[in-house]
């Protein structure tokens, strides 16, 4: 009898979600080489640390240009990849690009020391590098991502090992070559797999990870460090509500709502999941939510004119439709979408009647899906709106900013917008609630998250 021995693969294979064809492949880093990497990531970061924010932030300015001018060469591969439309993949590397001039300021005012004194003593606060620095990245925003984690980490002084999703590696591998022209060796490096590589990644001699992705593997990271105590900084999922009041804007709020729902194929962790109308303008409302779903182009990013991609694999397309199915099977209307959803695909749908029963209502969905609730009180739509374990984004529309304001203050979210997304000016925290997050980014309290603060008085 003959025994065969299962071969472990030693590739990622990059398949392009809209087709199915191979993109590329990359090595798969061997679980048992990380602590090397991590190794000579922590013997090259005290040189680092000792250039301090303001050189390292000159480091890296030329990149900002390099991104702007390689846009258009990263993007064609990140919707090859991905699968979201060219246009929003161009535009990714470009925004990066765009934003890092103002980001490289605020990261080098966020770390300058604090000077505290009253009669008695002088307090010098600095905020010091951690050491080494772990980045685990998602695959809906497969440059941008890395990027918001391995800049801060950089500018602090700490050295990164960054473990891109096995879903993207060849644009976070070219994002990870662009940034090394301008570093010293070993400052950034990357490793390539899926769980295994995660796990060894976190259990290496890091200080600190930084983890954007699922909730319950947020909570695996999180047991994990505790062994050590190591910093986590973490971004979970979203269950992201939406309130319509009654004197709203209905065109624009269902201008909102549709872009917010179906954008990405609706793979944003502040993607608008519930949408909680009052009665008075249900119907109005959900008619314009039809027209414009029915304006959505569903196909390859690579087509011109398309504004819904594919889902990134098939596992997370039967997730969605087995969520529609149930939501269904127990009442709920589809009023828009529906029917047929093509191979890898899911096409836009708007479902109305749905209760909080219906595990759409409850569990990310993560696509092109958007549920619609009718309330007769603020009150209930505020404790609907609240009903998830969840606290990432949340949005209010309402012809009054006083009204909308005071409903924003009730909600359970790290991130609210008034008749806009929930992100912030310039320089606002990218924060989450409840089991949404676990320290945060951005903003001059979450830049100096990814460092070490010490005081020292006299």
């Amino acid at each position: 009898m003959t025994t065969f021995t299962a071969r472990t693969p030693t590739a990622l294979t990059s398949r392009n979600p809209a087709t199915g064809e191979v993109v590329g492949e990359v090595p798969i880093t061997p679980a048992g080489d990380i602590a090397a990497i991590v190794a000579r990531a922590r013997n090259v970061q005290p040189r680092w640390s000792e250039l301090g924010p303001a050189k390292r932030a000159r480091i890296l300015r030329p990149l900002a240009q390099a991104l702007i001018d390689r846009a258009e060469a990263l993007g064609p591969l990140l919707s090859e990849e991905m699968g979201k439309p060219l246009p929003e993949a161009v535009g990714e590397a470009r925004q990066c690009g765009e934003e890092l001039p103002t980001t490289l300021d605020q990261l080098v005012e966020a770390f300058e020391p604090d000077v505290l004194q009253d009669s008695k003593t002088e307090s010098i606060v600095y905020h010091d590098p951690l050491g080494v620095c772990a980045a685990i990245t998602p695959w809906n925003f497969p440059l941008a991502m890395p990027h918001w984690s391995v800049i801060p980490a950089l500018v602090a002084g700490n050295t990164v090992v960054l473990k891109p999703s096995e879903e993207t590696p060849l644009i976070a591998s070219a994002y990870v070559d662009l940034v090394n022209e301008f570093l010293p060796p070993d400052v950034l490096a990357v490793v390539h797999g899926a769980d295994e590589q995660g796990q060894a990644l976190v259990k290496a001699d890091i200080d600190l990870i930084v983890f954007t992705g699922s909730r319950e593997a947020g909570k695996h990271i999180l047991n994990a460090a505790s062994a050590t105590l190591k910093r986590v900084i973490l971004e979970l999922g979203g269950k992201d509500p939406m309130i319509v009041l009654d004197d709203a804007d209905v065109e624009a709020a269902a201008r909102f709502a549709v872009r917010n729902s179906f954008r990405n194929a609706g793979q944003v962790c502040v993607s608008t999941e519930r949408i909680y109308v009052d009665e008075k303008i249900a119907d109005r409302f959900e008619s314009e939510m039809i027209r414009l779903t029915g304006e959505q182009n569903v196909g390859s990013g690579s087509e011109e004119g398309v504004t819904i991609g594919p889902m990134i694999n098939l596992r997370q397309r039967d997730h969605v439709l087995k969520q529609i199915d149930d939501a269904v099977k127990q009442g709920a209307t589809v009023i828009a979408g529906g029917g047929e959803h093509p191979d890898r695909y899911i096409v836009p749908t708007v479902l109305a009647n749905v209760t909080h029963d219906m595990d759409i209502m409850r569990d990310e969905t993560f696509g092109p899906v958007a549920c619609v609730a009718r309330f007769r009180e603020v009150d209930e739509a505020v404790r609907l709106a609240n009903d998830t374990p969840f606290g990432l984004g949340a949005v209010v529309f309402s012809g009054d900013a006083e009204r909308a304001g005071a409903v924003a203050r009730r909600l359970d979210a790290g991130m609210i917008g008034i008749n806009k997304g929930c992100g912030g000016a310039a320089g606002t925290p990218w924060v989450g609630a409840k089991q949404s997050g676990y320290g945060f980014h951005s903003g001059r309290e979450g830049h100096r998250q990814f460092t070490q603060t010490r005081v020292v008085s006299r």
